[in-house]
């Protein structure tokens, strides 16, 4: 669609700068901060030019980039116009052109209908005119939309007019009219609407400014195809509050605090409220004040509050925790500027608490106060200190503390203070002496951790004094001087006199004997001690060189006791310092050295050792004793230092051995001492690097004493270890005899019974010597029959125990016993058949004198042969002797 084209009488030239000098608004009274009030139309010829815009009254009013006009800040307009200046400044060129700005409070609203307020007002989009294809143009002056005022809960009726919309193109153009932005198309969406045809501009419903409290819409016109015919212009559009809010308080009880005693005007604290509504208009203006205080003493006014700022501070003087330890105020807030006819209003409480200050010292219970301790005794409790503060409990004005002023210039006590009770614990901290001081009388102030309020004075009450009595005990003896240093030479002879150590009582007010003494420590057990008068005497000689003295020092202990109740005693410690004497002579060492069987290399450094010490030790003189011949001979020795010296052979050549050379070394105490030493030399055969190269035959062939007795002691160890062995095997067999035998040998009668190797068989079969039943005795035990070939039907040949033959005949009454133990011995052997078996006896032969068994009849010749021998044969036999032994009957 071809562009449309208008003409103007207006010139057509193209000027930079505002289009008028002066430009006048009508905006509301009450003005909001950040709230766009008008629009100021800058007109550039060259559209490439940077325009920064100003304003004279910076702190009220702000220009944006786009020439909107915004109040900086919240303030109400006076009833005269309020005028400043509007600058814009090129930012390249710094050319700068300005315009005056008038604006006039709308007149106030009084309470007539809108319509017949106010007509409804038409906003007119500004035109602009082409000339030709040119690109300057010359557009018509932008109308100055004076923001709409709408007040919030508005009651309708809905829709409700505001204004019309239109374009002076209309009248040529079928437009169509639409707004846009929050309010409209955009969230909260349909809030206002507009005639697309008309250009009415209505809102729906009523607004609430305490959510949203203006809206700023863009007002559109287009032609039916949608082409935009005019530039849209912007639309403001004020909500009026209402008063339709309560103030509310942050809290609903707030809690303060106030030192007890403090001055008229002490601030305690504050309480805040805030009111939905315009806190820039009345209706968000709230005024405080106190409606009520419990409780009411000592005076009903105590507080008063700032009715602006809600600050609440003390009027009168009186405040005392110890009377009234908190208060409650009923504070109002009221909007209106506290207006109470059209002021909406709330409450809350306001909680004050009174502090305690440090106003009230502490005062003993008593003014002297009393005490004992054991003499010697520390961290004893001997005196427990009351006192009273009214403060409050466990706070820094109520804690108490203790200090002495007087009776202890050693400083053997100190006060302790209880957590819980706030009592003095007097304690002792250093031991104290009966005999030197017997009573203590202390001076002792209490005070609080936190100085005393201004004003207040400690009375009388706050000091003590305490009187402590010291109980006299029984201590230990003690030894002075502790140790004692003795200084004697060593060797001193047992039996002799060295020193006398003794100890002193502490308690010279106690009736009691005198101290007795002993040894504790004597580790060599060189000294005994009187027990009565401490003098110590040797037992044996003191010798330096022994393994008990250190660094030439002996120490030894000794204690003291007495016959107090109860007993004490103490220790003390002898030193004995050992000057040493020359009583050791020097030794040569190693005892044993190696050396070629050449005369190079064979020299052997050694060594001379003496126990003891400088001037009886070196240097030393080292030389080679005379006899036998053959050691100078072969040797000779040269003393290469006080200690050392090198002996070497003399010879060209000494046969492989091990030689014994005596080396006689001589110390330089006075009187001299000297030793023979025998020096063990292992002469070898060397290689090339002087090592010997026959050690093992060398060796071999000269065992010291530590090999011989290793040697001899595994020998033994062997031995031992044999004969060990062969105890062990002689008591297995023992043991295994021993198990062997049923019963003891001594009660078997078995023995004078032969056993026989064959059982069974007729007659015929064996020819036995009858002989031997009726005279077992005369058996030997070789005469077993030998084992020969045997029938199927016998038993298997198991080893049995041989029993000892008896010479005598067992006694009568030892048969019950040996059927008893037979019996058992046969059950218990595992070896014999079951009783219910076809057992098979030996035949003892033919021409038995005894007779057949089977002939017994003890009717037939019964009275032939005497049975009174039965009786002799015990009780089991009874019953036989009394039936053949009992006569006719």
């Amino acid at each position: 669609q071809a562009p449309i084209k208008a003409t103007c009488e207006e010139d057509m030239s193209c000027k930079t700068g505002f289009p008028e000098d002066v430009h006048s608004a009508v905006v509301s009274r009450s003005v909001h901060g950040g709230q766009p009030l008008l629009n100021v139309r800058f007109q550039s010829c060259d559209g490439n030019k940077k325009i920064h815009f100003g304003s004279s009254e910076p702190g009220d009013f702000r220009v944006g980039e786009d020439g909107v006009v915004y109040a900086e800040r919240s303030f109400q307009l006076s009833a005269e116009p309020t005028e400043f200046v509007v600058s814009a400044q090129d930012k390249e060129t710094q050319q700068e052109w300005q315009m005056r700005v008038k604006l006039t409070p709308e007149p106030a609203f009084t309470g007539a209908s809108e319509k017949d307020q106010r007509k409804i007002e038409d906003i007119v989009f500004p035109w602009q005119q082409y000339k030709h294809s040119s690109p300057l143009k010359r557009q018509k002056r932008d109308w100055v939309i004076p923001p709409i005022n709408l007040p919030e809960n508005s009651k309708g009726p809905f829709p409700q007019e505001l204004v019309r919309i239109r374009s002076d193109r209309d009248k040529s153009l079928s437009l169509r009219y639409s707004v846009t932005g929050p309010g409209a198309d955009q969230p909260p969406t349909g809030i206002f609407i507009i005639n697309p045809i008309s250009g009415q501009l209505s809102v729906t419903k009523p607004l609430d400014r305490e959510q949203i409290a203006s809206f700023h819409l863009r007002a559109h016109a287009v032609d039916v195809n949608g082409n935009q015919v005019e530039n849209p212009i912007d639309i403001v559009i004020n909500v009026i509050d209402m008063n339709d809010n309560r103030p509310e308080f942050l809290h609903q009880v707030w809690n303060g605090t106030v030192p007890e005693g403090s001055k008229p005007g002490t601030y305690v604290m504050t309480v805040t409220a805030i009111d939905a509504d315009d806190p820039n208009a009345q209706n968000g203006m709230l005024r405080y004040r106190i409606l009520s205080q419990a409780p009411s003493s000592p005076s009903p006014n105590m507080f008063t509050i700032n009715n602006e700022t809600g600050d609440i501070i003390t009027v009168a003087a009186g405040l005392d925790r110890e009377k009234v330890q908190q208060y409650t105020l009923i504070i109002q807030a009221t909007d209106m500027e506290g207006n109470p006819t059209y002021g909406l209003s709330n409450t809350a409480t306001a909680v004050i608490a009174v502090t305690d200050v440090n106003d009230n010292p502490p005062e003993f219970t008593a003014m002297t106060f009393y005490g004992e301790v054991p003499e010697n005794r520390v961290d004893v409790i001997v005196a427990n200190l009351t006192v009273t503060d009214k403060d409050q409990p466990h706070t820094p004005a109520w804690n108490a503390m203790y200090r002495m002023t007087g009776g202890d210039p050693t400083g053997r006590f100190t006060i302790l203070t209880d957590p819980n009770s706030n009592d003095g614990l007097v304690t002792v901290v250093k031991p104290i002496d009966f005999e030197t001081n017997r009573l203590f009388v202390l001076t002792v102030a209490a005070e609080n951790q936190v100085p005393l309020a201004k004003g207040i004075q400690h009375p009388p009450q706050s000091t003590a004094t305490v009187s402590i009595t010291v109980i006299d005990v029984n201590e230990s003896p003690y030894f002075a001087p502790n140790p004692k240093l003795v200084r004697q030479e060593e060797g001193l002879l047992a039996g002799s006199m060295l020193t006398t150590f003794t100890a002193q009582d502490p308690d010279r007010y106690m009736q009691q004997t005198s101290l007795r003494y002993s040894k504790v420590s004597d580790p060599a057990n060189w000294l005994k001690i009187d027990p009565i008068n401490g003098q110590i005497t040797t037992t044996a000689v003191l010798d330096r060189e022994s393994i008990y003295v250190q660094n030439n020092m002996y120490n030894a202990t000794f204690l003291a006791s007495d016959n107090g109740i109860p007993p004490m005693s103490g220790t003390g410690t002898l030193q004995i310092y050992l000057l040493d004497i020359n009583d050791n002579a020097p030794q040569v060492h190693p005892k044993e050295a190696t050396t070629c069987e050449t005369l190079q290399p064979n020299a052997i450094n050694i060594t001379a050792v003496d126990p003891d010490i400088d001037p009886n030790a070196g240097p030393f003189a080292f030389e080679l004793p005379d006899t036998p011949a053959s050691i100078k001979r072969n040797w000779t020795i040269v003393r290469i230092s006080g200690d050392h010296a090198q002996l070497s052979l003399r010879i060209r050549f000494l046969e492989a051995g091990i030689y014994d050379v005596p080396i006689v070394i001589t110390d330089s105490g006075n009187p001299h001492a000297s030793s023979t030493s025998l020096l063990k030399v292992k002469v070898c055969q060397c290689d090339i690097n002087g090592d010997c190269t026959d050690v093992d035959r060398i060796v071999g062939a000269g065992l010291g004493t530590g090999a011989i007795i290793a040697i001899l002691l595994c020998i033994i160890i062997l031995l031992i270890l044999v004969l060990m062995f062969v105890v062990w095997m002689k008591r297995r067999d023992k043991e295994r005899q021993a198990k062997q035998l049923l019963i003891d040998p001594e009660d078997d009668v078995r023995d004078n019974i032969l056993k026989y190797d064959e059982e069974g068989g007729g007659e015929e079969d064996q020819d036995y010597d009858l002989s031997q039943l009726q005279q077992p005795d005369t058996v030997e035990p070789d005469a077993i029959k030998p084992v020969g070939i045997r029938r199927l039907d016998e038993r298997p040949i198991h080893a049995e125990p041989q029993y000892p033959v008896r010479s005598a005949a067992p006694h009568p009454g030892d048969i019950g016993d040996f059927i008893n133990e037979g019996l058992k011995a046969a059950d218990n052997d595992p070896t014999a058949p079951p009783y219910d078996s076809l057992l098979v006896f030996d035949y003892e032969g033919s021409g038995s004198t005894a007779g057949s068994l089977s002939s017994l009849n003890s009717s037939s010749s019964g009275g032939e042969q005497d049975y009174d021998y039965l009786n002799d044969w015990g009780p089991r036999f009874k019953k036989l002797a009394d039936m053949y032994g009992g006569g006719d009957d």
